[in-house]
């Protein structure tokens, strides 16, 4: 009786320590996508407010809008790319076509990946995936 006292025992303790563990990696994740957002607030605000506003609704006909775009939420790596390299042609966003071009910001890896959190959590926007800067390095010019 004693020995299966024991072993229950140990499996509870084994279990348990195992739990904490993942908790803490998702924990630790979470805390790194949310710092993440934060600093791509920071990157909105200083490359991206002048054309697609504070709101992200951008300028109708002459700059997207970011809030509620299908097209940032349904073509992640084109606008990854766009951030990244800038952009040239015509883009249908929310049933509006853009033909402005996107000059390249000169942001770095981070910085993208970062402002792409942010944006894809923002003004309606929900991304549970997060967009990391080793995701934004493997993004070639075409």
């Amino acid at each position: 009786m004693k020995k299966i006292g024991i072993v229950i025992l140990f499996s509870f303790l084994i279990f348990s320590f195992q739990t904490k563990k993942d908790e803490y990696i998702v924990v630790n994740q979470d805390s790194k996508f949310v710092e993440s957002i934060k600093r791509g607030k920071d990157v909105y605000e200083d490359m991206c407010v002048s054309c697609h506003s504070g709101n992200g609704e951008g300028k109708r006909k002459a700059y997207p809008p970011l809030a509620k775009s299908d097209y940032l939420m349904k073509n992640r790596e084109e606008s990854i790319r766009a951030i990244k390299f800038g952009l040239k042609g015509k883009i249908i966003v929310n049933g509006v076509q853009y033909k402005r071009s996107m000059a390249r910001l000169g942001l770095d890896n981070d910085e993208v990946a970062d402002v792409m959190n942010y944006i894809t959590n923002s003004w309606g926007n929900k991304n549970d995936k997060m967009i990391t800067e080793k995701e934004v390095e493997n993004i070639s010019k075409e």
